[in-house]
């Protein structure tokens, strides 16, 4: 059974800092591609940044680029997002993608409220 559980969201003050895990279980987590997206309220759902199965190589929206660091652990079956210099604009239900060959595998999302 597949499973991408995300974990570490919360409220935050604007400039703060945050990671989010996500556990990957049932799949060869090594060969997949991993991403983070996120959906704001009434707002389309928007790919965060991505690193591919081997690690060497990521990408990042421009909104985040530079404050946001995308990670993993083959060892672990796990991938991060390291979020710094937080702002309101962030606040979104972030969610953890695992995708091969135009198969996708979802988390069901974490909440980050960033806020005073």
């Amino acid at each position: 059974q597949v499973q991408l559980v995300e974990s570490g969201g919360g409220l935050v003050q604007p400039g703060g800092s945050m990671i989010l895990s996500c556990a990957a279980s049932g799949f060869t987590f090594n060969d997949y591609l991993m991403r983070w997206y996120r959906q704001a309220p009434e707002k389309e759902r928007e790919l965060v940044a991505s690193i591919w199965s081997g690690g060497g190589f990521r990408n990042y929206a421009d909104s985040v680029k530079g404050r946001f660091t995308i990670s993993r652990d083959n060892a672990k079956n796990t991938v991060y997002l390291q979020m710094n210099s937080l702002k309101p604009e962030d606040t979104a239900v972030y969610y953890c993608n695992a995708r091969r060959d135009g198969i996708d595998y979802w988390g069901k999302g974490t909440l980050v409220t960033v806020s005073s």
